[in-house]
């Protein structure tokens, strides 16, 4: 007797309508309406990560389009008859065509596409071109498949699936309908895993079945391989798979080994923590995984601070709970979230050696000596009192912070003030501005960044963005304002923006559009401005010194407290 041809887990367990769909419920509603209703577009798009079932999608929409049943409804086609579904899952089907873009990259193959879509489907509704990887095509090829997707024949369908799409051009995603299908969550792979694990007979625990679900990163199709890897590799003892073995199988620590080292780094214990380090190295961790986790516990430390308590999370035991928990007592803020940015910056760096391992011990040794050191506030008192004077390098320093008045890009300071800048204006208002004051519905505006603040406050939303971004700044006086042409903005702006200045200061305004192009646009200042300060800063003795204490810490952004 022959023995039946073994099939791999994904493609057995490949959802093969929509109701096998998993984590896509939105998804599915809306292509089940708009196939019910014959609301059907000339071609899809399907986006999303590796793994989310964009294939499998493409073909349950050509079963859809294509069955003489009714395939919605789970109703299969009578008998006698050509069973379309039956053909798309075995890929047989003469009017459903996949078509792999990332091997076929150029027009030629397009135009075989598009020259055979004028032809008439031999069996189906619908002659569909299910396009693979479409961002893989070349311009070219997308330019000669403009038209068809635009005004495609009655009986040509297209469904285009990617992992990148913002590789395909505009004008193409225009023409389709999109829809992205997302990452499934742990609790969905987990119970998928679960539900396939018995069909099969597979002896596998729930812990270790969360690991795995959890190792798949929302991936339905990698959750299913590595559940298939867990039970063939316990398939001749024919015992149960448990979280050892799956630990083994992915190179992934025991979370408990992690906790404890984690407890002797805090101590400040360099010998227990290297021995415990070179422990999970010998046992096969992969140091990826290892980091990966290592910052999953930093997270629950935190959230345990924060929080109370989170026992909703199935994959935290109750004896790694009680770890957490202590850590989390003896442990502040400052140590964790300082910890938490060196060991990223350790997994970005982990294989810049040959040996990763290596890294990974080092890293270790980092933070034990990282627990001992100042923090930011103490560092930079020492500074202060110890290596800069009271008077000149003090100001120096203040100014390096707060910022000064620049003449950089020759900014009038009665038209845009400096962003940073808090100083009240001392000068005495005119006569005219102090009579408007005594009427409280009298707005007074006296530069570019005034209006600027106004128009925030009175909630002008799109007059805000456009001043902001969109106006290019001639001159600005009491009563009339000056923009460079600019075609960003919109084509009601001066309307509205006299309009408004009328409402909220009772006088008209002259708003006129020159051919001066006038200067950068406020929000473009305010980078500029940011990114020179942040340059003299990163210059000064302060940062300089600070860096050799934190050497991985880097300057990101400055700003001052009003």
């Amino acid at each position: 007797m022959e023995k039946t041809k073994y099939k791999i887990l994904a493609l057995k367990y490949r959802p093969k309508n929509f109701k096998e769909l998993i984590g896509q419920d939105i998804m599915v509603e809306t292509l089940v309406n708009s196939i019910k209703s014959n609301r059907i577009a000339q071609a899809f798009m399907l986006t999303g990560e590796r793994g989310t079932g964009k294939t499998s999608t493409a073909r349950i929409i050509s079963k859809s389009l294509t069955c003489t049943g009714n395939f919605l409804e789970g109703v299969k086609c009578k008998a006698g008859e050509i069973c379309h579904c039956e053909e798309i899952t075995n890929d047989k089907h003469l009017d459903v065509i996949e078509y792999n873009a990332a091997n076929a990259t150029g027009v030629d193959s397009i135009r075989e596409i598009i020259a055979s879509g004028k032809y008439k489907p031999t069996t189906a509704k619908y002659k569909i071109y299910i396009v693979d990887e479409c961002h893989m095509l070349s311009s070219s090829s997308w330019n000669a498949l403009l038209k068809t997707l635009e005004e495609p024949p009655e009986t040509l369908r297209f469904v285009m699936c990617t992992t990148e799409p913002k590789k395909v051009p505009l004008t193409i995603k225009s023409r389709c309908t999109q829809f992205t299908l997302h990452r499934a969550s742990t609790k969905v792979l987990f119970d998928h895993l679960k539900k396939i694990s018995k069909i099969e007979n597979g002896k596998i625990s729930d812990d270790a079945l969360m690991l795995l679900s959890k190792a798949a990163a929302g991936s339905i199709r990698d959750a299913i391989s590595l559940l298939e890897t867990a039970l063939l590799s316990n398939n001749i003892e024919d015992k149960e798979v448990d979280t050892n073995m799956v630990r083994k199988m992915l190179g992934i620590a025991d979370r408990s080994k992690i906790l404890e080292l984690l407890q002797f780094v805090l101590q400040g214990d360099q010998k227990k923590s290297i021995e415990k380090i070179r422990e999970m190295i010998n046992e096969g961790i992969d140091p990826a995984n290892f980091l990966n986790d290592f910052l999953e516990i930093l997270y629950f430390i935190q959230r345990k601070k924060d929080l109370g308590n989170f026992e909703s999370d199935l994959s935290v035991s109750e004896s790694e709970l009680q770890m957490i928990d202590q850590i989390s007592k003896d442990t502040n803020t400052s140590t964790i979230i300082l910890f938490w940015q060196f060991v990223l910056n350790g997994l970005e760096k982990l294989f810049v050696v040959a040996n990763p391992s290596l890294s990974l011990e080092m890293l270790i040794i980092k933070l034990i000596h990282l627990k001992g050191m100042p923090s930011y506030e103490e560092a930079i008192n020492t500074l202060h009192k110890n290596n800069l004077d009271e008077g000149e390098n003090n100001m120096t320093y203040e100014k390096n912070i707060l910022g000064e008045e620049s003449d950089t890009n020759n900014i009038s300071k009665n038209q845009i003030k400096s962003t940073i800048q808090t100083k009240p204006r001392l000068s005495p208002l005119p006569l005219e501005e102090k009579n408007l004051i005594q009427d409280p519905n009298v707005e007074i505006i006296s530069c570019f960044e005034d209006l600027i603040k106004l128009s925030s406050k009175k909630k002008e939303v799109e007059l805000k963005y456009d001043l902001e971004r969109n106006v290019n700044l001639v001159k600005f006086t009491k009563g009339k304002i000056d923009i460079g042409f600019n075609e960003n903005l919109g084509k009601n702006f001066v309307r509205n923006l006299s309009e408004k200045l009328l409402e909220w200061t009772g006088k008209r305004w002259v708003i006129t559009l020159t051919k001066t192009s006038g200067q950068k646009t406020f929000s473009e200042l305010k980078s500029i401005r940011k990114k020179e300060l942040l340059e003299k800063e990163v210059k000064g003795e302060i940062y300089k010194k600070f860096k050799d204490i934190f050497t991985d810490a880097e300057l990101v952004d400055i700003s001052k407290k009003e």
